[in-house]
């Protein structure tokens, strides 16, 4: 079964109007920072200490381990480390099909998926591996792993690695015709950290319940730079693509076939920049380097196009900053909420505590028309409040309209434990859940099909985790 348009459409909903309270919040305050609610009608309540102390949750929730680190898999390859990025997938006969990311390169030998040593290198065909390192060398040690669970008995079914031979997967996102575009964080060229090949690429991975190793191929349209998370109109088909530079561009490719279907956006395409109208070249960073963008404004964007996309000097945002696109600060998570893609700047904001963007498509997008009547960019929310948001990073939105953000750099010493933080329909963030284990990042954050289920990743401890509770249904 694949993940169809409609799946995305209906999903989306609920978000959109479950935000049209936060909007009118910030248009009537845009410059005021969020802080922390302490409503009884935001969130769930306050989180209870985990005696396991692996995840702190709110009262009438609990959790369940999915997968850890190390463990062996069902094709006999260890559990790889760093889970990053995530989502999931309708599968049969009504489980759940969840394809990972492992932020992992080829120093990372202690977390990867053939062992310490590479004792388990010659069980896999080497030729399927994008990068498979020099004879006798290790190969690229990112990709993804892909996990077949049942939510209604809380139990992984299946468990096998299914992109191997890249380097650094951290984020991408799912395609409504149900695969996973997972996006290399790397920018290594031939002969440089052991790699045989360019990196920075984005690598389309089907939500296969029954498959395997895919060979794997990379989207070159799509770009060649720090790539971090993407998300699709499932109206129009276009990709946006977020960048984890401090100097990061905002990416929209245009298929050259946007029927939508699995290979359709190796037939190429046109990879663009945002830029702001009004103001050429501009950092929206807040840092203070130029003029300050304000919560709630809603500015109007043109795309140009992007030449060199293969950029081996790695300066494919420098040169489309100085034609004029905007800049971000560290962007990476990014998910689609019915009429726009929400996407979050780690760094972003006057104190640096991170920012999360808007950005609603033009009626025309992607053609002529547009010109008229252009897309609009939104500074959609800027805590600089570390009890509010600190550092957001991977995000997504739940079944019943909120955000769930990933925490990403929570100081252990002020405040111990990233958090996954809500932000609801009122603007309200509320704390959700924290890490008992360490001072990792939380990362993948996602909801089941069926909306049971919200899935999430503990990075330092190579876990993934499915947590139940009484959700909300609006």
């Amino acid at each position: 079964m694949t993940l169809t348009r409609r799946h995305f459409l209906t999903r989306s909903v609920a978000f959109s109007a479950g935000f049209a309270g936060l909007q009118a919040a910030l248009l009537a305050s845009p410059r005021s920072a969020l802080a922390l609610s302490r409503s009884s009608k935001a969130g769930y309540g306050p989180l209870i200490k985990d005696p396991l102390k692996i995840l702190n949750l709110p009262k009438g929730f609990s959790y369940s381990l999915v997968s850890r680190a190390g463990t062996r898999m069902d094709d006999g390859l260890f559990s790889p480390g760093a889970p990053d990025g995530m989502a999931s997938f309708p599968g049969p006969d009504g489980t759940t099909i969840i394809v990972r990311n492992h932020e992992l390169e080829t120093d990372g030998l202690a977390r990867s998926p053939f062992g310490k040593k590479n004792e388990l290198l010659s069980s896999v065909d080497r030729s399927m591996l994008y990068d498979p390192g020099t004879e006798g060398g290790t190969p690229g040690l990112g990709g993804t792993t892909t996990i077949v669970y049942d939510t209604r008995t809380k139990t992984k079914l299946r468990e096998f690695l299914s992109l191997g031979g890249t380097n650094r997967n951290c984020a991408g996102g799912p395609t409504p015709w149900g695969t996973w575009l997972s996006c290399e964080e790397d920018d290594a060229n031939e002969g440089t950290k052991g790699a045989t090949k360019r990196h920075g690429y984005v690598f389309e991975v089907p939500a296969d319940a029954n498959g395997g190793l895919i060979k794997a191929e990379p989207i070159t349209a799509m770009g060649r730079f720090m790539h971090e998370a993407v998300c699709i109109d499932p109206r129009t088909g276009i990709v946006y693509l977020t960048e984890d530079r401090g100097d990061g561009l905002l990416y929209r490719f245009i298929p050259k076939n946007r029927a939508g279907a699995r290979g359709s956006l190796m037939e190429g395409g046109t990879l663009q920049a945002l830029v702001l109208r009004d103001h050429k070249s501009w950092d929206t960073s807040n840092h203070g380097k130029t003029p300050e963008l304000r919560r709630g404004d809603r500015l109007e964007v043109r795309w140009i196009d992007l030449e060199e996309i293969d950029a081996p000097n790695d300066d494919l945002r420098k040169r489309g900053f100085a034609a004029g696109a905007a800049s971000f600060a560290r962007g990476e998570g990014m998910w689609w909420g019915h009429d726009s893609a929400y996407f979050a700047c780690t760094d972003g904001g006057s104190k640096r505590k991170g920012q999360i963007f808007r950005y609603f498509p033009s009626a025309a997008e992607g053609t002529p028309g547009e010109d008229s009547d252009p897309g609009r960019l939104e500074l959609f929310i800027e805590p600089n409040d570390s009890k509010a948001i600190e550092n957001a990073d991977n995000l997504t939105v739940a079944p019943w309209g909120d955000l769930i953000v990933c925490e990403d750099n929570v100081d252990p010493e002020e405040d111990p434990g990233n958090r996954l933080i809500g932000v609801t329909k009122d603007g309200e963030c509320y704390e959700f859940a924290r890490n008992a284990i360490s001072g990792s990042e939380f990362a993948g954050v996602n909801f089941s099909p069926d909306g049971t289920t919200m899935f999430c990743n503990i990075q330092g401890a190579g876990v993934t985790l499915a947590v139940t509770g009484p959700w909300r249904t609006a």
